[in-house]
């Protein structure tokens, strides 16, 4: 037992710390290489490149390389680069118009590294190199095209700076992916307050205009309704008197009818007045002249 937990003790130091170490002295060596995914290695020995290494997995390099393999990583280079789609947002390219306005582009594109070689040495800076073409691109490609078109035709925009971009990124083995206009705005802030002053007044003039076509419809529906409100009034004001002449002409054919309801309605006419009423008998002229002088009194 006391063997097993030595033998263990040992082989588990042996895998743990040995055994990386001695794969990694490989590596130095040159025996091998690990490339991972969407990754790329550039062997360079003595300015002269002995391989390109882009497929993913173990390689063993004596197969690639040959007998070189064994010093490049003492006295050459490996380059390792990455082969992922990158992408890089430029704001606010200043650009005119056709009718002079300052207008500002924001302009967002994809690129990847097609040729790792060029990459390296036919630019300095390609990455820079690449944003500086495109920020010229979209300068010189956009200025001086119509305020609304500039406005509306992001495609046809984007279109325009890629072919123009393309083939100078791929001399420096840049392969340019999609090219997107995402944003086109006034530049001057001045501009910017008058326009939307102006919009403001238009929006009053609209509210306005709105606000009146509403009371003037109102009006006239109003009008129109007691247009024929007064219509029907003055048809049922004309009716009661031919309603009313036609039952007294009814009436009046029978005389005695007739002075029976006179006599209701001159009576009905005495009680609805404010009037005082004082009943003397007949023949009695003292009494007339008494009831004569009080009311003449009061």
């Amino acid at each position: 037992m006391k063997f097993f937990l030595i033998a263990f003790i040992g082989s588990f130091i042996g895998f743990s710390s040995l055994v990386p170490l001695l794969l990694r002295l490989i590596r130095l060596c040159g025996v091998f290489t690990i490339v991972n995914e969407g990754r790329c290695k550039v062997y360079v020995l003595f300015g002269k490149v002995l391989a390109t290494l882009d497929e993913p997995g173990l390689h063993f390099l004596p197969a690639k390389l040959g007998m070189p393999a064994f010093i490049v990583h003492l006295l050459g280079k490996c380059y390792e680069m990455d082969l992922r789609l990158d992408q890089e947002y430029l704001r606010s390219q200043p650009v005119n118009s056709e009718e002079g306005a300052p207008m500002g582009i924001g302009i967002w594109y994809e690129m990847v590294i097609s040729d790792p070689v060029a990459y390296l040495f036919k630019n300095a800076d390609p990455r820079g190199s690449l944003s500086a073409n495109v920020s010229n691109s979209t300068v010189r490609c956009l200025s001086n095209m119509p305020l609304d078109s500039m406005l509306e035709n992001r495609h046809a925009m984007s279109q325009t700076v890629r072919e123009e971009v393309s083939p100078q990124s791929s001399e420096w083995g840049y392969k340019l992916g999609s090219v997107y206009i995402r944003k086109v705005h006034f530049r001057d802030s001045n501009m910017i307050r008058q326009i939307e002053e102006k919009v403001v007044n238009r929006l009053r003039q609209v509210t306005a205009a709105i606000k009146q076509a509403g009371a003037n419809q109102v009006s006239i529906i109003t009008s129109t309704a007691e247009r024929q409100a007064a219509i029907e009034f003055a048809k049922a004001g004309a009716m009661r008197p031919r309603i009313v002449g036609a039952a007294l002409q009814e009436i009046s054919k029978d005389q005695e009818v007739a002075q029976a309801l006179f006599n209701v309605l001159e009576i009905q006419n005495l009680l609805a007045g404010k009037g005082r009423i004082t009943i003397i008998p007949r023949n009695n002229e003292l009494l007339s002249a008494l009831v004569a002088g009080r009311t003449e009194n009061q």
